[in-house]
């Protein structure tokens, strides 16, 4: 079946660390996109729990959240018969293949990357050599399927050149193994901001909560997280990213959720004020997630079903990844039998 979804579509790749809570950010910079792209793309949506371990984490609460990462994809709207959901941890090509690649990558290209020197600085009693190479590793991620296409933010774009680079050196030195692929990152609403500080983007693992919304907030919480949002002094609802930030991400989100263009958002609440613009959207954003929570819910009361699709979707990863993997030993000189 996967073989010839593959050969049929465009491979897509993408995933996300199960540390946190998925946050409306997540679901609009990404999930939203998974949704749309998988008419015209093979999915491969990994929970990529072998990245969450660069940081310490508490055994139980990272198996309980992989699985609700897991569960949040499905509900989200990624269907596991047209793509593959699967952990990390469960395709042990991801691993190998990450080695190969960290005895292809310099150190001065490591050096560079931005999102090492953030997570050493928040995690200065734990900065291990697997924060340094996670950007080999997220390679390894996309490179192992082929991928056509790889949805970025924009603090995963400098990992999703590193990657091409990657790929483009190992072709040159070895011959063409591995397919160079392309970004792509959302025209609009690609970027949900802090809704206590809005000039940092929304972030799952925020120490705050009221900096974001979390997929599973109950109602009563989403409404209380919207009425305290951070706006400006102003009174009139205009969009203004670099002086008016807070105001313009709520535009932002009701846009994208209300599938509105932003114009059409300020003319609807001309003269109206910012508590009518805040009551509304919370209540659009309470709506909006009442069916994702709904069958979420009955996910995860599911278990046995919800671990069949990712054994299932496990077995389909390790058969695409293994045949790049097999193409990979050969090239690098390993000895294989047949």
């Amino acid at each position: 079946m996967e073989q010839k979804a593959t050969e049929s579509k465009p491979v897509i790749v993408s995933g996300i660390q199960p540390s946190g809570q998925l946050a409306l950010g997540n679901y609009v910079g990404a999930m939203k996109n998974w949704v749309k792209l998988q008419a015209d793309y093979f999915g491969i949506y990994i929970v990529v729990d072998l990245h969450a371990i660069t940081v310490r984490q508490n055994p139980a609460e990272l198996r309980q959240r992989a699985l609700s990462f897991a569960a949040q994809y499905i509900a989200a709207g990624i269907d596991p018969e047209k793509n593959i959901i699967f952990m990390q941890s469960h395709v042990p090509q991801h691993s190998e293949l990450a080695w190969i690649l960290n005895c292809n990558t310099y150190m001065g290209e490591l050096n560079r990357m931005t999102q090492f020197k953030d997570k050493s600085t928040k995690h200065e009693d734990n900065i291990n050599s697997g924060l340094y190479t996670y950007p080999s590793l997220m390679a390894a991620d996309i490179l192992l399927y082929q991928a056509d296409l790889v949805p970025v933010g924009h603090d995963q774009k400098q990992h999703l050149e590193l990657t091409r680079t990657l790929a483009q050196r190992f072709n040159h030195y070895y011959s063409p193994t591995f397919k160079v692929p392309e970004p792509y990152i959302a025209a609009s609403g690609a970027r949900i901001m802090s809704l206590q500080d809005p000039t940092k983007k929304m972030s799952k693992s925020d120490d705050n909560p009221n900096n974001y919304i979390a997929l599973l907030d109950e109602p009563s919480v989403i409404l209380k997280k919207i009425k305290r949002a951070v706006t400006d002094s102003g009174t009139s609802v205009t969009y203004d990213a670099k002086n008016r930030p807070g105001l313009a991400n709520l535009l932002t989100i009701y846009s994208v959720l209300g599938e509105m263009a932003i114009d059409d958002v300020i003319t609807q609440y001309d003269g109206k004020g910012f508590g009518v613009l805040k009551e509304d959207l919370g209540n659009l954003i309470v709506n909006y997630l009442t069916p994702f929570q709904r069958k979420y819910k009955e996910l995860m009361s599911e278990k046995n079903y919800l671990e069949s699709i990712l054994k299932e979707s496990a077995a389909k990863a390790q058969h695409i990844a293994q045949r790049t993997l097999s193409k990979v030993h050969r090239k690098v000189g390993f000895v294989q039998f047949k």
